[in-house]
């Protein structure tokens, strides 16, 4: 993230039709996070504009723009928001006053940190906890991960967090790993498990069957990456969807078994890659019915994952994300 200051014409106030201030699209480019992550910030920690105009659209003076560039610099060092948030208003910089549970060597956040992490990690445009995460990670800080994770989930809801927070950083980690050699394996391992972690201690208990409503979730054999269906399955026990979730590469004997024994409204099958995803596999469990003749019934089948894409049989669903996920499962179990 840029915080320095540019050209007198690109200056908030200084001239030209920046007299006005900025629009929170142009702040937002200009601080290097998305239009929404402001807004939120305003709506939830009271950092919008001081001055309010006559106008539709609301104007950012530099005092504001400030104020915002010191709540970057505060989130991006791992604080919660909500502490990041009072600290900025504070109109101390990190360098000047870190708080107690930072090390006094944290750094500042550099030029260009709206896609690195620090170490090279690159983010992308993404919120500003992921930076936070991605430094835990990188630090293998146990403590650290696990209070940023948990702040995500609880602020954000397990989707958004998820969505928004979590996969982004995941997803950085593995393309560093995957461009440096075999490093930093450690690292997507480490961050794996607290994710995990997180989502267990987040997820409410698992909610009690109703006949007919009850999902199965399953790795396809030879897939052992869980993530996904454990976010998912949170998600769902959230909304008090019964859940069974058998995790990674679930042999075909013991998926057909679980869904005959269970006897789901739902079977959702996890493939990342398309070297797992197996059609005959989703058109097995698909064609599956139980129940006495003249009333059996069969399962709603789920391909889940990036390793169905173009691969999905016809007549099972194939959500494009986690929310239409579950939306669909949820719609599932209400029937």
């Amino acid at each position: 993230m840029d915080t320095t200051r540019g050209s007198g014409e690109d200056r908030v106030g200084e001239g030209g039709p920046e007299v006005g201030g900025l629009t929170t699209g142009e702040v937002a480019r200009r601080l290097g996070v998305a239009p929404t992550t402001i807004r939120t910030w305003d709506r939830r920690y009271g950092l919008g504009p001081e001055a309010h105009t006559g106008g539709r659209h609301r104007r950012w003076t530099a005092r504001d723009v400030a104020r915002l560039e010191r709540m970057c610099a505060w989130t991006a060092t791992g604080l919660p928001p909500a502490e990041a948030a009072r600290l900025a208003r504070t109109e101390e910089p990190p360098r000047a006053a870190p708080p107690r549970h930072v090390p006094a060597s944290a750094p500042r956040p550099p030029a260009g940190a709206r896609s690195r992490a620090g170490s090279g990690l690159r983010l992308g445009d993404v919120r500003q906890e992921c930076r936070g995460i991605a430094r835990a990670a990188l630090r293998l800080d146990a403590v650290a991960l696990d209070r940023l994770l948990l702040t995500a989930i609880t602020e954000h809801g397990l989707v958004a967090a998820w969505t928004e927070v979590i996969m982004p950083t995941l997803q950085a980690v593995g393309r560093k790993w995957e461009t440096s050699g075999e490093k930093y394996v450690e690292v997507e391992h480490f961050l794996s498990w607290h994710v995990s972690g997180a989502l267990r201690r987040s997820a409410p208990p698992t909610a009690a069957d109703r006949r007919g409503a009850t999902t199965v979730l399953a790795c396809v054999p030879g897939e052992m990456h869980t993530l996904p269906l454990e976010v998912l399955s949170a998600a769902l026990a959230e909304r008090g969807v019964p859940v069974r979730m058998f995790g990674g590469a679930l042999p075909v004997e013991s998926l057909v078994a679980a869904v005959r024994r269970t006897g789901p409204a739902a079977v959702g099958l996890w493939a990342q890659s398309r070297t797992t995803a197996s059609r005959p596999l989703a058109q097995h469990v698909a064609a599956m019915e139980w129940g006495v003749r003249g009333a059996r019934r069969g399962p709603v089948v789920l391909a889940l994952g990036p390793g169905w894409a173009g691969q999905a049989p016809t007549g099972v669903a194939r959500p494009g994300g986690l929310a239409e996920a579950v939306a669909a499962l949820e719609a599932v179990a209400a029937q």
